[in-house]
């Protein structure tokens, strides 16, 4: 079982001396949270030859908009540099647009009237008006925890009052409380709470009374609650006399009070296994908005998420840092989270070590503290020197632009990742990150739906060791040599005008979903200002990086046929109108089919015991056709590929990549007409556990029980 720890709040920087530490203060790295064993990606051997990597990007495939809270990181109270203008003007020129107060944990011990938080370092210079002039001069909104763990909801709407009413400062995003789910419920204890009632249950019953308290005073701020990222600790877990596990039971109770969620994420191992586990999030993105839609009520898709720290287990300071940052900002981003935050501006000195030939401080900081070693022998460079960390971030701020939409771009090469923006202006930017610390790899660049100028696209790099990111003008939109562990950035002017083109059609959305087709509708488009009318609307399904035409029409709504039961599709929608021009993608629409109505046979799949990283399944298979069966084998593909049955009982068990069978014995192979039987198995999971829906016995597909 992975055991959890707050090891992000450090001791101060000197000189001030270290505080005591309290159990919800741990700084050792070596605890970090770990989200379970994706392997790492073996790069090839020194001085073996690399193949040429081909990248996809499909301007078709729409993803989520570039928000204007995009980009954060968090502040903490313990940082007498927390205020200063050197600070703030290197924030505001990595593109820093949100800033989380008052840091990690302290969140539930600090005290905003008195500026003190009890067991904890408060460094002079840093009472939430310093801090709030800092956002200010960097340019971005604040993100404010309000104290759950020692607070109240009266001292929260205080707080609100004195932002929003007296210094009309319009803080508009308000948490409550950080990690509550680390207050010993589930066994291990870092964050503060005072309440005799430390379950899932009471916290989510307090966020309804802080929500309530604080929106008396500003109806308009939001308010977010804490939950747990998928196959992460405590993830699946049930504690005491809660309902379910904590994401559930805080959802059932809170969900119409809140405006978003508030997820953390410190994917641990080692560099190459913290860089692999990028793969996680699209699956753990769509496991949050069916926990939402399944648990928070009606209209849970107002429900925004927010990833408020994150950091990798190794190379905080060095490039697997950057290379993490940029990959996952990224991901979550276009999986439509409104901002993710790096743990932590300044943070200080750890366990000293060498990653891929540079020296890393274990300091979780984008920035220098400046300090050192407890003995003296090691120091960090001076205050405020930049790590690779916020390089990676100022590469995130050269790649989103402003007012895009990330669309979909993809490799064959898995130690090479791709990402790509399209612009307001028409332009595309294209981040690549080559993952292998050793070797460089050649890519030729295709694109879909965008035609690239010959141009020289403006070119952003940053590699290992590097002090700053570099910016030129040379080679082809379409190939690149990128270095060993590098960022890299191509902004691509489009070949002809971009201006006539059509509106892009609005969200789409899924109605009548059926294990073969559904209904797609959507918003009209506008056409362009003085442009041709609109012919028609092409819906298009993402295949990876590739899109796959559906169908087309004339109206807004279209029933999409040819389906496979049990599997998860992100379509969008595109305008044409009768000159041939055709529009941006619609944002995205997934959806899952299910099974069918009627089968001559049926499946209920039940998970038991869940422990974080594997759990207990029963399989109950009915006969429901006219006719014994005599001799059965039943069929279902797991959705990912960290997913495996480890054994299983009552049938003969086995697993072929995703693919498991499940063959009858002696005992169970005769099933009379309406007869049924059972067999279970332990699974294990090493990333989200998106369990399957469509099974089939003896090649038909069956019903769902």
């Amino acid at each position: 079982m992975r055991i959890p720890t707050n090891s992000r709040d450090p001791p101060p920087p000197p000189p001030p001396p270290r505080p005591g530490r309290r159990r919800f203060l741990a700084v050792a790295a070596s605890l970090l949270l770990a989200t379970g064993a994706l392997a790492a990606l073996d790069p090839p051997a020194a001085g073996a030859a690399v193949d040429p990597v081909t990248v996809t990007v499909n301007a078709k495939a729409g993803l989520a908009r570039v928000p204007d809270t995009a980009l954060g990181v968090n502040h903490a109270i313990w940082d007498s540099n927390l205020g200063t203008t050197e600070t703030s003007d290197l924030l505001r020129a990595a593109g820093v647009r949100m800033l989380r107060y008052p840091g990690g944990s302290y969140g539930d011990i600090y005290h905003w009237q008195t500026h003190t938080a009890p067991g904890g370092y408060v460094a002079p210079d840093t009472d939430f008006d310093t801090f709030m002039a800092a956002a200010r001069r960097v340019g971005a909104q604040p993100m404010i925890i309000a104290n759950y763990g020692t607070g109240s909801p009266a001292e929260a709407a205080d707080w609100v009052r004195y932002a929003n009413l007296t210094k009309s400062y319009g803080a508009k995003y308000w948490t409550i409380g950080n990690e509550n789910y680390g207050n010993g419920l589930y066994g291990s204890a870092w964050e503060a709470d005072d309440h005799p009632d430390k379950s899932a249950t009471r916290y989510a019953e307090l966020v309804v009374e802080y929500a309530d308290a604080m929106k008396a005073v500003d109806p308009t701020i939001k308010i977010g609650a804490v939950l747990t990222m998928p196959a992460n600790w405590p993830d699946g877990l049930t504690a005491g006399d809660d309902p379910g596990p904590w994401n559930q039971t805080v959802l059932s109770l809170a969900g119409p009070k809140i405006d978003f969620v508030d997820v953390h994420w410190y994917p641990g191992g080692s560099a190459a296994e913290s860089l692999a586990r990028t793969a996680h999030i699209p699956d753990a993105a769509w496991l949050l908005r069916q926990q939402l839609a399944r648990y928070a009520g009606p209209d849970a898709g107002r429900i925004g998420i927010s990833f408020t720290e994150l950091n990798v287990g190794t190379g905080q300071d060095t490039q697997p840092g950057a290379l993490f940052l940029a990959d996952a900002y990224s991901g979550l981003l276009e999986n439509g989270a409104f901002t993710v935050q790096w743990w932590n501006v300044h943070n200080g000195i750890g366990t000293v070590s060498e990653v891929a030939g540079q020296t890393d401080y274990g300091d979780f900081g984008m920035l220098s503290s400046g300090g050192c070693a407890s003995d003296g022998t090691v120091c960090e460079p001076p205050l405020n020197t930049p790590f690779a960390p916020y390089h990676g971030l100022s590469m995130m701020n050269l790649f989103t632009g402003a007012g895009g939409q990330f669309v979909r771009a993809g490799t064959d090469q898995p130690l090479v990742t791709a990402h790509a923006v399209r612009r307001a202006n028409g332009d595309v930017a294209v981040l690549l990150v080559n993952k292998d610390p050793e070797h460089e790899y050649p890519v030729t660049i295709d694109y879909a739906g965008f035609s690239p100028s010959d141009a020289a696209p403006t070119v952003y790099r940053h590699t290992n060791g590097a002090s700053a990111v570099t910016e030129s003008r040379s080679g082809s939109a379409t190939s690149r040599t990128l270095p060993p562990y590098s960022l890299t950035t191509l902004v691509v002017h489009p070949a002809g005008p971009v201006a006539g083109h059509p509106g892009a059609p609005g969200q789409p959305t899924a109605s009548a979903v059926t294990d073969r087709t559904a209904t797609i509708s959507w918003p009209a488009a506008a056409p362009a200002p003085g442009g041709a009318p609109i012919a028609k609307y092409e819906v298009y399904r993402q295949h990876g990086a590739v899109s796959e035409q559906l169908g087309e029409t004339s109206g807004t709504t279209l029933t999409v046929g040819n389906l496979e039961p049990g599997r998860r599709y992100t379509v969008n929608v595109l305008t044409r109108d009768t000159a041939g021009n055709v529009s941006w993608s619609s944002p995205p629409l997934t959806f899952a089919t299910g099974s069918p109505a009627t089968s001559t046979c049926a499946v209920r799949f039940s998970k038991g015991a869940d422990w974080g990283n594997g759990y207990v399944a029963t399989v109950d298979i009915v006969n429901d056709g006219p006719s014994a069966i005599d001799g059965w084998t039943l069929t279902w593909t797991w959705p990912t590929g960290w997913q495996q049955v480890s054994s299983g009982w009552s049938a003969n068990w086995s697993q072929a990549g995703t693919l498991v069978k499940v063959t009858s014995t002696d005992d169970n192979r005769r099933l009379a007409a309406g007869a049924s039987t059972s067999a279970g198995f332990v699974g294990a999971y090493s990333g989200p556990n998106v369990l399957p829906t469509a099974f089939s016995l003896n090649g038909t597909v069956c019903r769902a029980l």
